[in-house]
């Protein structure tokens, strides 16, 4: 023992010692009230300070899952150095906010099956112009978007010439942009794929523009309608 409670009983055993032993040489002879009031202090002072002792916290060691004892808490594992980066939400293209503002008005618009319409209204445009006559597709095509293949037709006649379109190969039909303006939806579909595009003489028979070899083509077709389940038509052409 150290500090106050190592003094305290050592003076006790010196005074019993040397105390107790004095004139008459008996033991209980020196043994009086102060003695007593020393014996009982050191041994409360012992008493405090073992209590104190137990008292102290214990150092507390890691467990790997072993018996008894309290669970260890886990922390989560990460992989990078432990770093955990937060996943930003993917910001909508300018094609899904398009189709987004459409749908608010056709819930059922589908852009896909607009891309399958542009697919056969394709084919259908070629062989309107090879026959000079586009009567045929005139429900499908807005007033400006007529006019000017009818006026294609008709310098084809004007020229005694035919345009010849055949071996159609689409073999890419999208969408590649939506939007709304002035009251109207709009939505483009891109085509690509190859055709065999040339102009004849009608009187020779000879090519006069293009030739008789399969050529690639791209070409960007715009739809409109007024805003709604309403009926598309296509209003521009534009090649890639």
């Amino acid at each position: 023992m150290g500090g106050l409670a190592g003094f305290a009983l050592g003076g006790l055993l010196g005074s019993m010692l040397f105390g107790g032993m004095g004139l008459g040489g008996g033991l209980g002879s020196g043994f009086g009230l102060m003695d007593m009031l020393l014996v009982g202090g050191a041994l409360y002072l012992l008493y405090r300070f073992m209590k104190a002792r137990r008292a102290q916290p214990q150092p507390a060691y890691a467990t790997a899952g072993g018996y008894g004892g309290g669970q260890a808490t886990s922390e989560p594992t990460y992989a990078s150095g432990g770093t955990v980066t937060a996943t930003p939400a993917e910001t909508p293209s300018e094609l899904d906010r398009g189709l987004a503002h459409i749908r608010q008005m056709d819930a059922a618009f589908d852009p896909d099956a607009l891309a399958r319409t542009a697919r056969v209204l394709f084919t259908d445009v070629q062989r309107g112009i090879s026959a000079r006559d586009m009567s045929g597709v005139n429900a499908r095509l807005t007033p400006r978007m007529y006019t000017e293949l009818t006026g294609q037709c008709d310098r084809l006649r004007a020229s005694r010439q035919t345009n010849r379109v055949e071996q159609i190969d689409i073999r890419r039909a999208e969408t590649t942009e939506a939007w709304q303006e002035s009251g109207q939806d709009y939505v483009t579909v891109y085509l690509a794929g190859s055709i065999v595009d040339y102009t004849v003489d009608d009187a020779s028979g000879g090519v006069v523009d293009g030739n008789r070899a399969g050529q690639d083509f791209e070409e960007f077709w715009t739809f409109a309608r007024p805003v709604g389940p309403n009926v598309w038509k296509l209003s521009a052409i534009q090649t890639a």
